[in-house]
């Protein structure tokens, strides 16, 4: 599954979508997506999708995470629709049968974070594309009118697959990844408005460069925000390669004498400078 993910870059920046052969002149809704490093369920993120079924002109919208189909009169919030599932896609219809065909977007970010349930802890991991590049996910969108508002609602999902061979060790699930310009315009291309087999074949498990790490629990949490979170926990002041660094540092230093009762280690395992403590006179 994909239940977050990290897009902290100016808005230039990310229009130009740098490495994919693709133009994006016009942004709609640019002002809703705020940048984050932490990006959450029902809040705003862009999209790309095609402005018209039968061009190829190729636009940006920001729209909010998790789908509210076109037939909703009110927003059910007990409906979990922030990813849809591959295999549904291909299998049947069900909420996605009619937007799967000509409403199909691609997602937007520089990764995304899964957890890795070890024991009873869950540790959070940041995976993103081994070049650097933008990730862009496979996604679907709809928009609606509710009747407790006017304005019209656009709203997108992401859709996941089963994990390949070298990300399974994480999680049994995974976003689609459209790592190529030419699976990107195969995902975006809407103009038969149905779904085919081109589109069967590409959100199937496929091996793609990727980098993994685990990154800080603290992005576990809604609405905090820090550019740590993109960052290695091993790598931090307080992480593991900060600790070999202090060890190295303390053994090319002069030793100084150790004390035995600030110590946490045994008595067997202090290495101790000058002469041994004095024994006890025996009785």
């Amino acid at each position: 599954m994909c239940g977050r993910f990290s897009l902290r870059l100016d808005h230039a920046e990310i229009q130009q979508l740098n490495g994919y052969e693709a133009s994006i002149d016009d942004w709609e809704r640019r002002d809703d997506f705020v940048p984050r490093f932490n990006i959450a369920p029902h809040t705003q993120a862009p999209v790309i999708r095609r402005r018209d079924h039968s061009k190829n002109e190729l636009i940006m919208s920001s729209m909010k995470w998790g789908i509210v189909p076109h037939f909703a009169k009110f927003q059910d919030k007990s409906l979990n629709t922030t990813n849809a599932r591959a295999e549904n896609l291909v299998d049947g219809g069900g909420i996605w049968g009619s937007i799967k065909g000509p409403k199909r977007c691609a997602v937007v970010c520089q990764g995304y974070y899964e957890w890795l349930t070890k024991g009873k802890n869950k540790l959070p991991h940041f995976v993103k594309p081994k070049d650097g590049r933008l990730m862009l996910m496979a996604g679907l969108y709809d928009s609606v009118v509710l009747q407790d508002r006017k304005e019209t609602l656009w709203t997108f999902t992401i859709v996941t697959t089963a994990a390949n061979s070298e990300m399974s060790w994480l999680h049994d699930r995974q976003p689609v990844i459209l790592s190529t310009s030419e699976s990107l315009n195969t995902w975006l291309d809407t103009s038969s408005q149905k779904w085919n087999q081109d589109l069967v074949k590409l959100v199937a498990p496929t091996k793609i460069p990727l980098e993994c790490y685990q990154v800080p629990k603290e992005v576990g949490k809604v609405g905090t925000e820090s550019p740590t979170f993109i960052e290695p926990v091993a790598s931090r002041k307080d992480g593991i390669q900060a600790l070999f660094a202090k060890q190295k540092q303390a053994q090319a230093s002069p030793k100084k004498a150790v004390k035995r009762t600030l110590s946490p280690v045994d008595d067997d395992e202090i290495e101790f400078d000058g002469p041994p403590p004095p024994k006890k006179a025996e009785k």
